[in-house]
């Protein structure tokens, strides 16, 4: 029995020459001449060691209509459909619930960067028409002030006259 040991690193530089090769899995191991079983227990070892080391599939060359279709597609389905559907589209269910993620937050990062967000020129907008309502609000009282004393003014007048013509 040939019982090898291999270093992360060689572990490592295999699964990303998988990835970059565009064959299946099983092609690979058969060219590389490594055990398939030994091929998926890496890509299951370095997939939950947190190294993003994943075998790079024609899904990657999707749009994002397809993906997101493939979300649509898929939104409804138990763990154990979507690992069915995964199976016959060539995905992994990993890969689709990245793209749902993807989704979600780029349609939640839109929708808070399109209110929050504001552009120096609508910054510079938004300071002049404060200061003009200001300047108006300020004109306003004055002339009110102004119409008021003019008023006033007549009534004194007319007060005065009816006094003298007594």
């Amino acid at each position: 029995m040939n019982y090898q040991r291999h270093s992360g690193q060689f572990k490592e530089a295999i699964l990303n020459k998988l990835s970059q090769s565009g064959l299946s899995v099983r092609q690979f191991a058969e060219q590389e001449g490594i055990n398939l079983s030994t091929l998926y227990s890496w890509q299951k070892q370095f997939n939950t060691s947190g190294l993003n080391v994943s075998k790079v599939s024609s899904s990657d060359k999707w749009s994002s209509e397809e993906k997101f279709s493939v979300v649509l597609e898929t939104a409804s389905l138990s763990a154990v459909e979507l690992s069915e559907y995964c199976r016959a589209k060539g995905l992994y269910p990993e890969q689709v619930n990245g793209w749902k993620q993807a989704c979600i937050a780029g349609n939640t990062s839109t929708t808070l960067t399109s209110k929050a967000k504001t552009t120096p020129g609508q910054k510079t907008d938004k300071k002049r028409i404060n200061e003009l309502e200001r300047e108006l609000r300020r004109k306003d009282k004055a002339l009110a002030e102004a119409a008021a004393l003019l008023v006033l003014g007549k009534k004194f007048d007319a007060y005065w006259k009816e006094k003298e013509e007594d």
